[in-house]
């Protein structure tokens, strides 16, 4: 009974789909007013292909943002290097961008078709992958399903169940099962995370490790990185990036609270949504601080009190000018942010304790002394102190840090033994010339 309900249930939400799929251009189009869509590409939602499919077996991976897309790049790179097409999609217009600066004409990018069965279907009858590779979180019932119907292996890599989905998911239970019975094998991140999944229905799990850590860090432009340094010179810095709302306030009282004991001191903060830059500043200058915009240009000046990190795909650049880096989403919202990139950039790393979506990361790093939490704004402000007058304990944190990064890695490799049954006999069909359609 419980599984005939819960097909049933499948059953509702693809129905449901169907009917708002006449309905959803126009929420696809005030996405693309707020730059959230491409305009020029919003069919590709739709599932209508924008580029030819090639020759030989093909690789849907599929990635929603930055985060996920800069996991897989390495996977996507091995997968291309044995002569097998990848079309990857992502969800975003910075994800976009990202896959083409890194990997251009190697793979075909597309944006995801939204998860109704019209558009999923378009998708995987022209593109007819041999092979989905999903990362992370992304289980949309109706592509798992559709992909289920047509016998295509469903893979996903480190992946991850954060405490809400996993409690969502157990409410649902025989939903869950219903779906993840699809999925041929779950690469889980943690040990956690591997027994969410086997707990609710998945088989095989295996555990990698995340790949995250076995990216390079984040690039800089070597230039933009010496014009900053000379304008900052030899002044005391700290930063806190991928913040939400509210911990951007706090790291400017934080800031006030401590220009006193610091004489020069910058602040570095780097919203995690760079178009709330506008109303940021304006805060900011309303507590009497001098900002500069590094979306606008504006130089670094003796009397420059925040540095406004309002620009996409250069956390690389605003890490490398402090070795003090407070982690958001993770004192007044929850889920936290990845501390990785940090702690490959030596910085010592502070977060607040909501930091569920990257517990075993965050639980490595504070182990080893790599990272600490703070509970509020005095204990954050009262840490960024000490870690700006004790340089022997700053450069023990960062190395601490630096270390835990080390001896975390071997996620790739773990991953790639993982996927070798399903790619292996692809390789093999493209290296024969037996793959064209």
């Amino acid at each position: 009974m419980s599984e005939r309900w819960a097909r049933r249930m499948l059953g509702i939400y693809s129905l449901a789909g169907a009917a708002a799929y006449p309905l959803i251009g126009g929420y696809v189009a005030w996405r693309a007013s707020r730059g959230k869509e491409d305009p020029k590409r919003r069919s590709e939602r739709y599932g209508y292909p924008s580029r030819a499919r090639p020759a030989g077996p093909l690789v849907w991976f599929h990635a929603a943002s930055v985060g996920e897309t800069l996991a897989v790049i390495p996977l996507v790179e091995s997968i291309v290097s044995c002569g097998v097409n990848v079309v990857l999609t992502t969800g975003t217009v910075t994800s976009a961008g990202l896959v083409e600066k890194r990997l251009g004409e190697r793979v075909i990018h597309q944006y995801v078709p939204l998860d109704l069965k019209p558009a999923v279907r378009r998708f995987l009858d022209f593109w007819q992958p041999d092979l989905a590779i999903i990362a992370e979180s992304e289980i949309w019932p109706m592509t798992i399903l559709e992909l289920g119907a047509r016998r295509v292996p469903q893979v996903l890599v480190n992946g991850r169940l954060s405490d809400r989905s996993y409690a969502s998911w157990q409410k649902r239970h025989h939903i869950a099962e219903a779906l993840f019975e699809n999925l041929a094998h779950v690469v889980a991140q943690s040990e956690t995370d591997g027994e969410r999944f086997r707990s609710l229905g998945a088989r095989p799990v295996t555990v990698s490790g995340n790949l995250k850590v076995d990216t390079p860090p984040p690039p800089v432009d070597e230039q933009a990185l010496m014009q900053l340094r000379r304008e900052i010179g030899r002044r005391k810095t700290w930063a806190a990036v991928s913040t939400h709302d509210g911990e951007e306030s706090v790291a400017a009282e934080v800031h006030t609270m401590l220009r006193g004991r610091h004489a020069g001191l910058l602040t570095i903060i780097v919203p995690r949504h760079p178009d709330r830059a506008e109303a940021l500043a304006t805060q900011f200058q309303a507590l009497g601080l001098n900002v500069a915009r590094r979306s606008a240009g504006n130089a670094i000046t003796p009397d420059t009190d925040i540095l406004l990190g309002d620009t996409i795909g250069e956390m690389g650049l605003y890490l490398r000018l402090t070795e003090i880096a407070f982690v958001g989403r993770s004192l007044t919202s929850e889920g936290g942010q990845n501390p990785l990139e940090p702690a490959m950039l030596d910085t010592a790393v502070l977060a607040g304790r909501n930091v569920q979506n990257f517990r075993d990361s965050y639980q490595r790093l504070i182990e080893s002394g790599g990272a600490k939490f703070v509970r509020d704004r005095d204990m954050l402000a009262g840490a960024v102190n000490f870690l700006l007058n004790n340089e022997v304990a700053r450069h023990e944190m960062i190395a601490a840090g630096a270390q835990t990064v080390q001896d975390m890695r071997g996620a790739l490799q773990r991953t790639l033994k993982a996927l070798d049954p399903f790619i292996r006999p692809l390789t093999v069909q493209a290296r024969l010339g037996a793959g064209g359609r």
